[in-house]
C-alpha cells in the first residue's frame, strides 16, 4: 500500500511495516541523460512485489533539471561532534539562497519511519554513486548527532566544542536510527566494452601506468563504506542483503538500457530472490521501534538571534578577528590557515592571480 506518514504516530504493534525503497542511478529522462535508469525500474519493481499490505514508499536519486539536488556534507563533526545536529541543520526546506534535496524530499523523516531501506544502484568508477554518497554523508548525523540544536545556539562552533565534553552529552549522543535494516542490491559491467583482451582501457596509451592484476573487482565492495556507516550507526546490513549481480559485459552502454535489463530473465530471476530474501528478513525481524529523538514529526526551532550572533562572528573572521580563545584564533596565531579574507567566496586560485608573483 501507499505510505500513510501518520501511521508513524503509532505504536508499531498498530501500524504496518513500512520500507524506502531507493533508486540511487543520477539518470533520469527529465535531464540531459534523456533515459531513465535502470535502478529506476528495478525501484519500481521492487515495489510492486514486496508485500502489499507492508507501506511501500520510494524515492528516485536521479538529477531532475533545475530541481535542488543533495547539498554537500559540510564535515561539522570535525569540529565537533556536537555541532553535527539531528536531523542535520546545516540546510533547511525551502531555502531559497542552498536548496536541499534531502530537506526538500523529507528524507531524514522517511528514513526515520521505515523499518527497512532497500538501496539499489549501479557501480560508478568503483564506487557509489555521487547522490547516494552525498545522501549517506548526509546521514552521518544519524551516528551521534546533536538532536538539541538549542544547547549550541544552532551552529555556534566554540559552544559545540564545550558541549562535547560536558556530561550531558553522553546522554543524548545516540545512533538515532538504531534498529532499522538496510539492504543493497548493486549492479555493473565492469565497462568491458571499453578494454582490450589484457583488460587494459581500448584509450590508454601509457599502458605501463597500472598493472591490471592490480584493478579492484568493482563488485559489491564498491559499497563497502556505505554498509559500514550503517553498521557503524546500529542499522543492520545482512550480508545476503549485501549483493552485487553482473549486467551488459560486453555490450554498448546504448545496448544496456532498463528494457535490456528487464528482458534478462537471469538477471531478473537473481533480483527477484534478491527482494525475496529482503522481505522475508524484515517481516522475521519485526517492526523497529522509534528512537528517542526522531526526524519524523521534527520542527526546527527558530535561531534568528542565533543568525545574527553567527553572522557577527562571520564578518570580524573576515578582518581577522576570530573568537578568542577558539581554535581558530589559535590556528591564525600559528599561521595555519590564512584565511582572513574580505570575501570568503574567491577562490585560492583566484587569490594567488590578484595578489600577482611575490
Amino acid at each position: 500500500m501507499r505510505p500513510n506518514d501518520d501511521n508513524g504516530k503509532l505504536p508499531p504493534a498498530r501500524r504496518p511495516f513500512r520500507v524506502i525503497v531507493i533508486s540511487s542511478s543520477q539518470r533520469r529522462q527529465y535531464n540531459c541523460p534523456g533515459v531513465d535508469s535502470k535502478s529506476r525500474m528495478l525501484m519500481l519493481r521492487m515495489a510492486d512485489r514486496l508485500p502489499q499490505e507492508w507501506e511501500i514508499d520510494y524515492e528516485d536519486l536521479g538529477n531532475v533539471y533545475d530541481r535542488p539536488r543533495i547539498q554537500p556534507c559540510n564535515g561539522c563533526v570535525s569540529t565537533s561532534m556536537a555541532l553535527c545536529c539531528w536531523p542535520c541543520n546545516c540546510y533547511e526546506k525551502g531555502d531559497k539562497k542552498e536548496p536541499d534535496l534531502m530537506w526538500e524530499l523529507d528524507m531524514y523523516a522517511r528514513l526515520d519511519l521505515a523499518d527497512a531501506w532497500a538501496i539499489i544502484g549501479p557501480v560508478n568508477w568503483y564506487a557509489p554513486t555521487t547522490n547516494l554518497k552525498a545522501m549517506f554523508d548526509r546521514l552521518v548525523c544519524m551516528n551521534g548527532g546533536n538532536p538539541k540544536e538549542e544547547l549550541i545556539e544552532h551552529k555556534n562552533p566554540e559552544l559545540a566544542m564545550a558541549l562535547e565534553h560536558r556530561p550531558e552529552w553522553k546522554n543524548i549522543a545516540l545512533n538515532h536510527l538504531e534498529g532499522r535494516t538496510a539492504g543493497f542490491f548493486i549492479y555493473g559491467d565492469h565497462a568491458w566494452d571499453e578494454r582490450e583482451e589484457d583488460g587494459r582501457p581500448v584509450y590508454l596509451t601509457h599502458k605501463e601506468y597500472f598493472d591490471p592484476d592490480e584493478e579492484p573487482e568493482g563488485k559489491r565492495e564498491t559499497h563497502e563504506a556505505l554498509v559500514w556507516q550503517c553498521r557503524f550507526s546500529g542499522v543492520e546490513v545482512p550480508d545476503n542483503l549485501w549483493h552485487y549481480q553482473r549486467f551488459g559485459m560486453g555490450r554498448k552502454y546504448s545496448d544496456n538500457q532498463a528494457e535490456d535489463m528487464a528482458r534478462d530473465t537471469e538477471f531478473m530471476n537473481g533480483f527477484d530472490a534478491w527482494v525475496e530474501r529482503f522481505a522475508a528478513f524484515v517481516r522475521e525481524k519485526g517492526k523497529v521501534p522509534p528512537g528517542r529523538f526522531r526526524a519524523y514529526g521534527y520542527e526546527p526551532p527558530g535561531h534568528r538571534w542565533a543568525d545574527v550572533k553567527l553572522t557577527l562572528r562571520d564578518r570580524w573572521m573576515r578582518l581577522g578577528k576570530p573568537p578568542s580563545g577558539s581554535s581558530s584564533e589559535e590556528q591564525q596565531m600559528m599561521g595555519l590557515n590564512r584565511d582572513a579574507r574580505r570575501d570568503p567566496k574567491e577562490g585560492e586560485g583566484e587569490r594567488l592571480r590578484r595578489q600577482g608573483p611575490t
